[in-house]
């Protein structure tokens, strides 16, 4: 391993530079949500940052938009940027860029939908607001956007309220109003959560047709190692707000080098091998606590003294992958130690 980034001097769309999110209460320790995050989306590129429940990466998605509450949440950055400028601190565009070149959709769409306003004027507002738009087009181009995304009937579902349409058709709703002021970067947090696994295939089909079509890049936000193989170009694992590991979807699933990705890929049921799936072992770190080590050192069956002690630095291989842990960097082979 080589401690020398060989990205391209192409300047990427999105750019974080060790992000840093810290949920801030009165009378207990400040929340480490995310310890340091460095990471790049390229245009038309679909990044998938992988990870068990409370990893923190809705919270680094959410970051991105500036959705945190200022008053208890502390977001740092050496340097976060879309297209060159800057989204955090003095002279940052994020107002004029959140929105519209750059949006999300959100976990739980019946939260995000407005229940008392029907979903076509939802999606004509966007219109309305940002595009000065009169109403009766504004109204026809949400009905355009909601056969886009492939509503049927959309003429009369418009007319519909949220709690009046299915999980998925709302899914659906909630990304034709990321989609309707064309984003450069669509951000998608878990999307397929709580759908059926029919629907759930429909969603990432439709995200990819969508991507292919307009030319946008994807930060899909996932705990689904299915998921991640389904739609990825590139994979980022993340563990207690740490990056973990990064490379190509190939790399990450066949190859992976640390112990974590390891875990993950071994937890999930192969229907193509006799063997049974194994969990990994232990919980997430309080997040409250400053890191010593490497996050994972207390549940990895592999960790050395150091492991607890010292944080591993990420490191570039020569193909471009990433890892964070020190078996990789003293020349171990993880998959081997792991059959020792």
């Amino acid at each position: 391993m080589v401690t020398t980034n060989t990205s391209t001097s192409t300047e990427p769309l999105l750019a974080v530079e060790n992000l840093r999110v810290d949920f801030l209460k009165s009378k207990e320790r400040p929340v480490h949500a995310v310890h340091s995050m460095s990471f790049t989306v390229q245009s038309g590129e679909c990044v998938v940052i992988l990870g068990e429940s409370g990893s923190g990466k809705s919270v680094t998605a959410q970051a991105l938009l500036g959705l945190h509450p200022v008053d208890t949440t502390n977001v740092t950055a050496e340097s976060m940027r879309f297209c060159g400028e800057s989204l955090i601190g003095p002279g940052s565009t994020l107002k004029s860029i959140r929105g519209q070149r750059m949006s999300m959709v959100f976990q739980d769409a019946l939260s995000a939908l407005n229940p008392v306003q029907r979903v076509g004027r939802q999606i004509a507002e966007m219109f309305m607001v940002h595009r000065k738009i009169g109403k009766r087009e504004a109204d026809r181009r949400a009905v355009e956007l909601m056969k886009a995304v492939q509503i049927p009937d959309a003429e009369r579902r418009a007319r519909n309220y949220p709690h009046e349409m299915s999980g998925g058709m709302r899914q659906r709703i909630v990304i034709a109003m990321a989609l309707a002021l064309d984003p450069q970067l669509l951000i998608a947090d878990e999307p397929t959560t709580a759908l059926d696994v029919t629907v759930q295939a429909q969603i990432l089909t439709l995200l990819t047709e969508l991507r292919r079509e307009k030319g946008m890049a994807l930060l899909l936000i996932t705990h689904d190692v299915g998921v991640a193989a389904e739609i990825a170009d590139r994979i980022i694992v993340m563990y207690a707000g740490v990056l973990l590991e990064e490379g190509t979807a190939e790399q990450i699933l066949l190859d992976p080098l640390h112990p974590y990705t390891r875990g993950l890929l071994e937890s999930v049921p192969r229907p193509d091998q006799d063997v049974l799936p194994t969990p990994i072992a232990g919980g997430l770190p309080d997040p409250r606590d400053e890191l010593t080590g490497c996050p994972f050192a207390p549940r990895c069956p592999l960790a050395m003294q150091r492991c607890r002690t010292t944080i591993p630095e990420l490191t570039y291989a020569q193909d471009g992958r990433a890892v964070a842990c020190h078996l990789v960097e003293s020349g171990l082979q993880t998959k081997e130690a792991s059959h020792a």
